[in-house]
């Protein structure tokens, strides 16, 4: 794309380009992925955004839109923009506990979280062998309960789309799985002890993404609408389409956040196990989303907006901002600036893929960048090395203007799959 397609605005960096609306980007300072401009172009030209897309400095290429952004939609969705890990968000809770009540063997701990909260991928195929390592074989009474909550609306959903009925869910519920999920324990400023984690909808949520995605495509080849990309599919209001995805994707963020406080009950306990010394938990931050969509009011007007890789941030609200392994997470308040329809980002975002930083990295690298965090230092988590990641210092400083932090954690425990 020539850069004379866009027109700088003002302060914030703003993009305008030749159709379309206009992209305002808290990225100053944070280097931006090639190709994320043009991606963001061909969103902000589709016909049905409102009034502008709002980016954020973590902002780097995905599927349909670029992670790190906000996109207010009238009239339509794109179900390839929400994803497929619908509901992945944070879940974060301040303890009683001190840095010195923590076992001068850390490897203790990490082994009681991972036996209390399972981790890791599915197997590839419905034949392999052992089990789902990603799953329970006996689940404990709190997925009984989390599950009760969300069984009648989930049947009725299967009762339209039978398929989905096939997904792993209830066995899915109050687990991690693998990628850029983790669940950490963290000092504070004060050295006081939080626990942390980072999960979402699991396989259920991934079936009912997929699902959906392929119908967006199926009704835009049946209309013969063109699109600069597929993966730009959306469905419109008042079609049949449509309402069932606000209905199974909302079922899927209820059951993102249910299988964070499950996984948050389990991880408490599992703490509680190694550290014989009473404490109490206070969930300070919340247990929030940062890949969904929801209704909101924004300039004026009632909108879906999507938060892609984003946060929520209205004024006083709190919410977690996660660094990588090895880095700084923060406990942020929003500011609730309306030119970010009150949005902040989501974590540091990546700076190269998974497959550049295997063949860039090795397991000395990654041993060197985790030092003095007590977590898995092997070649199966290589993707994810703090510097395949931005400077999350960086981060939050370009976005100065939509949050203040709370509090800073760094981490003594990391969990992955």
């Amino acid at each position: 794309m020539d850069h004379n397609d866009y027109e700088l605005l003002g302060a914030t960096d703003q993009l305008r380009p030749a159709d379309g609306r206009p992209v305002k980007m808290w990225t100053r300072g944070v280097p931006a992925e090639p190709g994320a401009k043009e991606q963001l172009s061909a969103l902000a030209q589709l016909p049905f955004v409102f009034h502008h897309v709002a980016v954020m400095p973590d902002v780097h290429i995905g599927k349909g839109s670029t992670i790190g952004s906000v996109i207010p939609t009238l009239g339509a969705v794109i179900p390839a923009a929400v994803g497929v890990d619908i509901g992945c968000g944070m879940m974060a809770a301040k303890t009683t506990l001190r840095a010195g009540d923590l076992p001068d063997n850390l490897g203790k701990l990490r082994s009681a979280i991972e036996q209390a909260v399972p981790h890791g991928m599915s197997p590839k195929t419905r034949h392999a062998r052992g089990r789902d390592a990603g799953s329970w074989d006996n689940p404990p009474p709190a997925v009984d309960a989390g599950w009760a909550r969300l069984k009648s609306e989930f049947d009725e959903i299967c009762r339209k789309y039978p398929k989905l009925r096939h997904a792993n869910h209830y066995k899915h519920l109050g687990t991690l799985g693998s990628g850029n999920h983790f669940v950490e324990v963290c000092l504070d400023e004060e050295n006081f002890v939080w626990l942390m984690l980072h999960s979402g909808s699991r396989g259920v949520g991934n079936a009912i993404g997929t699902h959906f995605i392929e119908l967006a495509r199926q009704d835009m080849r049946r209309h013969m609408v063109n699109l600069p990309d597929q993966d730009l599919a959306y469905l419109e209001e008042g079609t049949r389409h449509y309402d069932d995805y606000v209905e199974a994707v909302g079922w899927a963020q209820k059951f993102a956040r249910i299988n964070r406080e499950v996984m948050m009950q389990n991880l408490i306990g599992a703490v509680r196990s190694v550290i014989r010394k009473p404490f109490e938990t206070h969930v300070e931050a919340v247990n929030c989303h940062h890949n969904y969509v929801q209704r909101e009011r924004h300039f004026g007007k009632d909108v879906l907006i999507t938060r892609k890789g984003a946060l929520s941030a209205r004024e006083g609200e709190l919410g977690i901002i996660p660094g990588s392994m090895g880095a700084r997470s923060f406990i942020v308040r929003g500011k609730g600036n309306p030119e970010s329809f009150h949005s902040c980002s989501h974590g540091a975002g990546r700076v190269m893929s998974r497959t550049e930083a295997r063949r860039r990295f090795t397991v000395a690298d990654q041993e060197r960048a985790t030092r003095g965090v007590e977590c898995r230092k092997d070649e199966g988590v290589i993707d994810e090395i703090p510097m395949a990641y931005k400077d999350i210092d960086a981060v939050m400083h370009a976005q100065r203007e939509l949050v203040d932090v709370v509090h800073t954690l760094k981490q003594v425990v990391c969990v992955k799959g």
